[in-house]
C-alpha cells in the first residue's frame, strides 16, 4: 500500500503545488513523520519550530532580554538564519554557527515559548516560512503549531496530528535517549503547549483539517496513515 501510494502521488502532483501542512502538539511526532513523508512524496520539507529555536538561540547569544517585545521582534528581523530544507539533510545554522544540537537543548527549550508567543517576532518568521514554501514552488511539507491556520491555510492537504500525553512524554524521552528528567520532559511538551496554546490553536483541526491520532501507532503506521490521506485528499480534489 506504502509502495502504491508513494510511486502515484508524485506523478499525480507532477508539476502542480503540493503543500502537505501538518500540525500538531509537542512530541506527537510531527517533526520524524513530517520528514519522512517529505522524502516518499520526493517534496521539500521545513521544520518550522526550528527556526523559533534558532531566533530563541541567537536572543541569548546576544543577551537579548526575552521580555521585551520590541527587543525580540528586532531580532527576528535580524536573524541570519540558514536552515535545511531537504528532508535528507538536516542543519540550523545561525551566522554560520552550526546551532542544530544545542537548539535542542533544555535551556532553549524552556525559553523558546517566550519567543513562540511574541507576535512581531512570529510575523516575520511566518513571513520567511511564506517565502521559503514559495522558494520550492510550493511542494514542501510543512510542520509546526500554525501552519494548516495561518502559514498555509491554501495548503493542498492539511491535517492534525496528535496523541495522548502519554505517547508524547514517552516519545520525546526516546529522542532525547533518556538525558532529561520527567520534569525536564514535562516542561518541554505540556508546559510549552500550554504556554504557545496562548496564541495559536493546534490541539483542534480547524475546519477542513483531518486530524491523525497516532496514539496506538507506530513510526511506520503513522507515516502510511499520513500518506493516505494525503493520497485521499488529492483524488478528492
Amino acid at each position: 500500500m506504502t509502495q502504491e501510494l508513494t510511486e502515484t502521488l508524485p506523478a499525480l502532483r507532477l508539476g502542480r503545488p503540493l503543500v502537505v501542512a501538518i500540525d500538531g502538539p509537542s512530541g506527537s511526532g510531527k517533526s520524524s513523520v513530517s520528514k519522512e513523508v517529505a522524502r516518499r512524496l520526493s517534496l521539500a520539507y521545513l521544520d518550522t519550530g526550528a527556526m523559533y529555536r534558532a531566533l530563541t538561540w541567537y536572543c541569548l547569544d546576544r543577551g537579548t532580554d526575552l521580555a521585551d517585545a520590541s527587543a525580540v521582534e528586532l531580532a527576528a528581523e535580524e536573524l541570519p538564519l540558514d536552515i535545511s530544507t531537504s528532508p535528507h539533510a538536516e542543519y540550523v545554522r545561525v551566522d554560520g554557527t552550526d546551532v542544530t544540537d544545542a537548539i535542542r537543548e533544555p535551556a532553549i527549550s524552556s525559553a523558546v515559548s517566550a519567543v513562540a508567543t511574541t507576535l512581531g517576532a512570529r510575523t516575520e518568521l511566518i513571513r520567511r516560512q511564506r517565502a521559503l514554501i514559495e522558494k520550492h514552488n510550493r511542494r514542501m511539507v510543512v510542520e509546526g503549531r500554525d501552519i494548516t491556520t495561518v502559514v498555509a491555510p491554501a495548503a493542498q492537504v492539511r491535517m492534525l496530528l496528535t496523541a495522548s500525553e502519554e505517547a508524547r512524554l514517552r516519545r520525546r524521552g526516546i529522542q532525547l535517549g533518556g538525558t532529561q528528567s520527567a520534569e525536564q520532559l514535562a516542561a518541554q511538551v505540556t508546559q510549552r503547549d500550554a504556554k504557545d496554546s496562548t496564541v495559536v490553536n493546534f490541539t483542534q483541526a480547524a475546519d477542513g483539517v483531518v486530524t491523525l491520532d497516532s496514539s496506538e501507532l507506530d513510526f511506520e503506521e503513522t507515516v502510511s496513515a499520513a500518506l493516505r490521506i494525503v493520497t485521499k485528499v488529492i483524488n478528492h480534489e
